[in-house]
């Protein structure tokens, strides 16, 4: 029924336990993100949208060689190095 229950959740192996509290912010970060992804589908196809992209007007200096980090890959590599240990 996708009902989950009110206590934390068993530790398996490698696994973290996640408390009520944790799941509801990390279940109200989806919701809220969905939002906003429905609205840049919405405002593709309009002149004028909800959503604002934000550009720094004077971008600091010091991280003009910032490179975005991939967490999938960064998850998958800490993942692999944990079961070669």
């Amino acid at each position: 029924n996708g009902k989950r229950s009110g206590g934390p959740r068993s530790p398996g192996a490698g696994s973290e336990i996640f408390t009520p509290a944790h799941e509801e912010n990390v279940r109200f970060i989806y919701e809220a993100w969905q939002c906003v992804e429905r609205d840049l589908r919405s405002q593709m196809g309009s002149e004028r949208g909800l959503v604002e992209e934000y550009v720094e007007k004077m971008p600091n200096p010091s991280l003009k060689a910032f490179k975005p980090v991939d967490l999938g890959d960064l998850k998958r590599r800490n993942t692999q190095d944990a079961k070669k240990s």
